[in-house]
């Protein structure tokens, strides 16, 4: 159990971030590109859009102020480093129940993700575009095939790009294929990841969402890329998605140990 000046430090980060300055906490990412801009919200009733946006803050807070206490240890950085130094993008993969602390660890990268055009999709939205990301809307069953092509066209801007891959609604832990449509038609690779904490609490949501305990440690482990040709066949490209459920699965046993 954390010691009592941890907590001390805890409360100490959570009053900083409630009387942080208004203007900073609610301002928008600088990019200029659009994706790092807020939605409108005009086609949602007024009590939707404050939920919304108290939500968005909501998350933005506790991921930031729980996010800070953790400690990591980050395996397969150089992976990374390869892919930018070669003058491509990654495209990251992760399971939908590690959102909570891969936003705050992966906040740097100023990543693109795709979101639903849902209700829970705007407030995700927005806590993502606080720290930093691009947003495009879309989802595999509603919009995906509009999402993809923004993404595509992000790419080719130079942005990265990332997926829940099992996102919006599950069935959990079972890749969809957009991601592989997204590296074939872009060049770029698939870099599977996963972040596991050491104690978390679990939500009672489809995904069962973790959230990771204050002060606790945690991992944040890359895998090798996935390439997929831009000439791939239907079934090579059933056979890319078979390695990438294989990695992101393996990454899952990894983060146990």
């Amino acid at each position: 159990m954390p010691a009592a000046n941890n907590y001390e430090t805890l409360f100490g980060a959570v009053a900083k971030m409630i009387t942080y300055n208004a203007c900073n906490c609610l301002s928008v990412p600088s990019n200029t590109d659009t994706v790092y801009s807020y939605a409108s919200l005009d086609q949602y009733p007024f009590g939707r859009r404050l939920a919304i946006r108290a939500a968005g803050m909501l998350f933005y807070v506790l991921i930031r102020v729980i996010g800070s206490t953790v400690r990591v240890e980050t395996s397969g950085q150089q992976i990374l480093d390869a892919i930018r130094g070669s003058g491509r993008l990654p495209i990251y993969a992760v399971w939908h129940d590690r959102i909570f602390l891969g936003t705050y660890l992966l906040r740097d990268s100023h990543a693109v993700f795709l979101t639903a055009p849902s209700f829970d999709g705007e407030y995700i939205a927005r806590f993502l575009q606080r720290f930093g990301y691009g947003v495009v809307r879309g989802s595999s069953t509603r919009g995906g095939g509009r999402g993809l092509v923004e993404m595509i066209r992000g790419m080719r801007r130079g942005l990265e790009m990332g997926f829940t891959v099992d996102g919006p609604k599950g069935p959990r832990y079972q890749v969809k294929p957009g991601i592989l449509m997204l590296a074939k038609k872009t060049g770029n690779p698939i870099v599977p990841f996963t972040v596991a904490a050491e104690h978390f609490w679990t939500i009672d949501s489809w995904d069962r969402l973790q959230i990771p305990r204050p002060f606790t440690r945690a991992k944040l482990i890359y895998s090798d890329p996935i390439e997929v040709p831009a000439d791939a066949t239907d079934a090579e490209t059933d056979m890319k998605l078979g390695e990438l459920q294989s990695a992101l699965d393996e990454l899952t046993e990894r983060g146990k140990d």
